[in-house]
């Protein structure tokens, strides 16, 4: 790329927001041949973002007996993602300005690549505990920073972009859940095997990052050139003062509610279903119609979420199909099990709309991935005690009624705070920033 192209990709282009203002943007949004390979990169950065976790979910007694862990041990493993999330979102802005988003997606992708490369010849808990972190933290900041190139590369397209990525991340989780077991028996049935074989698609994740970094790292240098000349640098931490903004706070909540929903399903729903007389099989099956369901609406949603000025409408609708899942699995946990694992499936694509709506309520990237950070950070410490709280009343009141109530319950302010994250507004306009 020469210096004129790279010149003419940072020229400041015009586009509407869902708030119809005209904002300044890189022109460097399509260029020629980053585009498609932005696409491809996004794509498959998705697709990583869950096997670790769910892949380990599949093979777990496995592990655990190979590892010789304890329960306490096992359980604090259980844990660890959302609270490596959160912990190393929190870096996510400050690594974006010392080195660009692109750059630490690329380095995002190669942690996860090494952790699952490592974590198999793991001899113990610690070694093991250790690895898993490591591609974790890679999970946690590109979590944070895939908003962010959305915004920053296809400004036009937010609701389209991120419906893909979330239908990748959606098809991800499930191809990990579902294939794990069956290609560990096909490569000879070691437990080690089944989880190595998912470093394979992580190092492949990592090809495209690399001339994308590169060529974002040429055009920022070129930007801040241009800039300097023009006495129109900006600072490095520009950005609205996120915890200023009720939009911020409302869009964490609502996170914080929808993965604690989420994580209460991946983690029981097949014990609700055994318990209420459905054989162990089918039970499994059951949950992967639900996490099935993610797939096709997670580009749906975030499609027609980018259309709409006010998203509020999609979060309470989602809300409500989740009741009516709760509710039966209340009254008629056995005789209705399909139509309330559909229903909770499509209910728990309230992550694909909060996704979006993170790229909606900010204008500019560095409000993105401030946004971006604040909301996936304290969302995922929020959603920490969910699951060990229905374990714990699941094992004090013999049965699943207290539970489900308060799942069905905790919907509730997850539908406000949605209709209240969904309003069209952005947190520069409530911080009281100019364009």
């Amino acid at each position: 790329m020469s210096d004129d192209e790279i010149q003419t990709l940072n020229r400041p282009q015009v586009v509407r927001t869902p708030a119809d203002r005209r904002l300044p943007v890189p022109a460097h949004v399509a260029p020629t041949w980053l585009g498609p390979v932005l696409i491809v990169g996004i794509v498959l950065a998705a697709l990583n973002l869950r096997p670790a976790i769910t892949s380990l979910g599949a093979l777990f007694e496995e592990t655990r007996t190979g590892l010789g862990m304890s329960g306490t041990v096992a359980g604090l493993i259980t844990s660890v993602p959302a609270l490596c999330f959160a912990v190393f979102g929190i870096t996510a802005p400050r690594l974006s300005r010392r080195f660009g988003p692109a750059a630490v997606v690329c380095a995002g992708m190669a942690a996860i690549a090494t952790g699952l490369l490592i974590r198999p010849f793991a001899s113990g808990a610690a070694g093991f505990l250790a690895a898993s972190a490591l591609s974790l933290a890679g999970i946690a900041l590109t979590n944070v920073l895939l908003p962010v190139i959305v915004k920053r590369y296809f400004p036009d397209r937010v609701g389209t972009m991120t419906g893909l990525y979330s239908m990748a991340l959606a098809a991800g989780t499930s191809l990990a859940a579902a294939a794990t077991v069956p290609l560990t028996g096909a490569l000879g049935g070691s437990w080690r095997t089944g989880l190595l074989i998912w470093a394979v698609l992580a190092l492949i994740a990592v090809l495209p990052w690399l001339p994308i970094a590169r060529a974002s790292r040429r055009a920022a240098r070129a930007a801040a050139a241009e800039q300097a000349d023009a006495g129109t640098a900006v600072r490095a931490d520009a950005g609205p003062r996120i915890a200023r903004s009720r939009t911020a706070w409302a869009l964490a909540c609502y996170f914080g509610l929808q993965a604690t929903g989420a994580y209460v399903t991946m983690g029981w729903l097949p014990q609700i279903f055994r318990d209420s007389g459905v054989s162990a099989s089918t039970a499994g099956v059951l949950l992967a119609v639900t996490m099935v369901m993610g797939v096709p609406l997670a580009f749906v949603i975030p499609r027609l979420a980018g259309r709409m000025k006010n998203q509020g409408a999609i979060a309470a609708t989602l809300g409500l199909f989740g009741l009516a899942g709760y509710l039966g699995l209340y009254f008629a946990p056995a005789a209705g099990a399909w139509a309330w694992a559909l229903l909770l499936g499509i209910s728990n694509c309230a992550f694909p709309l909060v996704i979006t709506l993170i790229g909606l309520r900010a204008k500019s990237p560095a409000g993105v991935v401030k946004l971006s950070a604040f909301a996936q950070s304290i969302g995922y410490l929020i959603s920490i005690p969910g699951p060990l709280l229905i374990g714990t009343l699941y094992q004090h009141s013999g049965g699943w009624d207290l539970p489900l109530a308060l799942m069905a319950g905790l919907l509730v302010p997850q539908m406000v705070l949605g209709v209240l994250a969904g309003r069209d507004r952005t947190i520069e306009d409530e911080c009281g920033m100019r364009d």
